[in-house]
């Protein structure tokens, strides 16, 4: 099964200038949201990036910036968390519905 999150919505941002290409967002994302490309990282499925924002903590080159918890990939991590089903709530999907969401 392939997850999508928030669908070319991402807050996900990479500054390809300041990438030094060691890799490091390849090795900490989760859902292989980035490739190297001629040295560098690129972002290869924005629709996989769940916000996580452990690209951006792990980045040495400070090229990637992320929102990380907002939409409902807060939602699933705080499912997860508290044992319970995600709740977008409060708008956090932009107005898609929940189970197009979560």
């Amino acid at each position: 099964m392939r997850y999508e999150y928030l669908m070319n919505g991402s807050s996900l941002r990479l500054d390809p200038e300041a990438c030094v290409g060691c890799g490091d967002c390849l090795d900490v994302c989760p859902h292989g949201v980035f490739r190297l490309e001629a040295g560098k990282a690129r972002i290869e499925d924005r629709g996989a990036c769940m916000e996580c924002g452990a690209c951006a903590r792990n980045c040495p080159a400070a090229a990637l910036t992320v929102k990380a918890g907002v939409g409902c990939a807060a939602a699933i991590i705080l499912g997860k968390l508290r044992g319970t089903a995600p709740s977008c709530g409060d708008g956090g999907c932009s107005g898609n519905r929940q189970a197009d969401c979560c």
